[in-house]
């Protein structure tokens, strides 16, 4: 294992946290979506009963429980992979789909008048954000 003690030996360790982290945020969001999914169609109903988006609170939660599960599965793999192999390709486009899918919330949170909450979400697409600069394959 590389020295720590400079940029290039913690990089990888760096790029193992982030996939790690991108990966327990969106696989518990995706699983809990699946283990009660008539509980988080109840609450968004409810959320977006006043906002355009009302009739698509069923497709939309489809849509974004399998983009969230996908950046988790995809983030967990590329943190494995970069440990056991060092390289972040997988882990980048884990990290792509996470930002992807925060801005998907983003975009829900604010067509839902919840500023608040959209508000809540911009610390975690700065660690997507950062996650994709860290990940991003060297040329």
């Amino acid at each position: 294992m590389p020295i720590l003690h400079f940029y290039g030996g913690a990089l990888p360790l760096l790029q193992a946290f982030v996939s790690a982290f991108l990966a327990i945020l969106f696989l518990q969001s995706g699983i809990d979506k699946v283990l009660d999914h008539r509980g988080n169609l109840e609450w968004l109903s409810g959320h977006f009963a006043k906002s355009p988006l009302r009739s698509l609170v069923g497709p939309m939660v489809l849509v974004l429980t399998v983009l969230e599960l996908a950046a988790g599965t995809v983030s967990a793999i590329g943190c494995v992979v970069v440990l056991v192999r060092g390289s972040s390709m997988i882990a980048f486009y884990g990290a792509l789909l996470s930002a992807i899918a925060i801005l998907a919330l983003f975009f829900g949170q604010r067509m839902a008048k919840d500023y608040p909450g959209a508000g809540t979400l911009v610390p975690y697409f700065l660690v997507a954000l950062a996650a994709v600069y860290l990940l991003a394959p060297l040329s």
